[in-house]
């Protein structure tokens, strides 16, 4: 981008200004010029920041699009698109937005964090980073499930990060987010058609073919959204193994229910039945980010698929999960622990052979919870 859009960028955006800057600031929402809401540490509030009115804004906007060669009017009253540094930008202008034009940016770390990172967040625990290390090291195919801004992208940076070093990464997405830190990455970067320039568009499903032919010994797949979908999991089944996604799911087992609905997607003739199957043979560890109340970001479950059962359903073990104990009266955070589920994954018997620091007592569950369950059973 040349520092011409950028000064100008940064001038239009001015009265946002010092939200950019924050970095206690993960996300900016402005639902029309006076009316504009920042989230801090997962907790939504209000700031007096405002826009001198309507036109402001859209002007900003406009240029915002310019910069990345797009267009933004009456005729394509949505953009999304990247500032100059790399926050990730949506916009909706009216008549479809009714408060006046409505844009969210996402904010980006500018610190890689790693798995300790996340332990000292409480994001997980530290038995279960150990254990999503060595899945990394298996190679084992993951899929990252979340809701929106549930710390899925942060998760899938953090695993990426853990490749071996003698392995080929190619990323693609459809806006660049990712910023794994490894020795050898490819990232991919789709494209929209403008009709105007003569380019044609430039999907994750031809950038999956172009990586399929690129020697690659992992993939990602940064956002799985569409028939996509039905791609990653040919890659997963086709010995590229070690490949991950992200995906919008509220638990594991909808994780799996919902990358087989966009396989479904497109005009594949697959029939669903075998989509199923193909799904439950890809997957084989699925990690499920959750937002909660507290405005926390958790890793809730740690879990093994294997496969579907005689009726079709998905069979899905979870290996660690987080349990809530209590809530602080104080701060209103809540209090819990991730902890082993009593479950030990099929492939404990790679952990051994590769001599790897983690014995089956780490997959135990701690005495208090079983107490839990009982009482809940009676």
């Amino acid at each position: 981008m040349s520092s011409v859009f950028t000064d100008a960028i940064s001038s239009l955006l001015a009265p946002i200004g010092d939200l950019l800057e924050d970095e206690g600031v993960s996300e900016v929402m402005i639902n029309g010029p006076h009316e504009i809401f920042v989230e801090k540490k997962g907790l939504v509030f209000k700031v007096e920041n405002q826009f001198a009115d309507e036109g402001a804004l859209v002007s900003a906007m406009r240029a915002i699009a310019q910069s990345v060669h797009r267009t933004i009017d009456e005729d394509n009253p949505r953009l999304d698109a990247r500032l100059p540094d790399g926050s990730r930008i949506h916009v909706v202008l009216p008549p479809m937005a009714k408060n006046g034009t409505t844009v969210a940016i996402r904010k980006f770390s500018k610190e890689k964090l790693t798995l300790k990172d996340m332990i000292s967040f409480g994001s997980v625990s530290e038995m279960g980073a150990r254990f999503l290390d060595i899945c990394m090291f298996l190679g084992k195919n993951i899929l990252v499930s979340g809701g929106t801004g549930s710390g899925k992208t942060t998760m899938l940076n953090v695993l990426g990060g853990r490749m071996p070093k003698t392995q080929r990464l190619i990323i693609i997405e459809d806006a660049a987010e990712l910023q794994v830190t490894a020795d050898h990455v490819v990232n991919f970067e789709t494209r929209k058609a403008d009709p105007l320039k003569g380019l044609d568009e430039v999907t994750i499903r031809d950038l999956v073919i172009s990586a399929m032919r690129l020697r690659p010994d992992r993939i990602i797949v940064g956002e799985v959204r569409g028939e996509e979908a039905l791609d990653l999991v040919q890659v997963m089944n086709t010995g590229h193994d070690g490949s991950m996604g992200t995906v919008h799911a509220n638990n594991p087992v909808d994780a799996c229910t919902r990358l087989e609905t966009l396989c479904l997607m497109g005009e594949t003739r697959i029939p669903p039945d075998a989509i199923r199957k193909m799904v439950g043979s890809a997957l084989q560890v699925i990690v499920q980010c959750n937002r909660y109340h507290d405005g926390g970001r958790r890793t809730s479950h740690i879990s093994e698929v294997l496969g579907v059962d005689a009726d079709g359903n998905y069979i899905v073990k979870d290996i660690f999960k987080w349990v809530q104990t209590g809530r602080d009266p104080e701060t209103g955070k809540y209090i819990g622990e991730m902890v082993p589920c009593n479950y030990v994954p099929t492939f404990f018997e790679d952990i051994i052979v590769n001599k790897l620091p983690f014995p089956k007592s780490n997959f135990i569950a701690p005495d208090w919870l079983r107490d839990m369950n009982k009482k809940k059973a009676a």
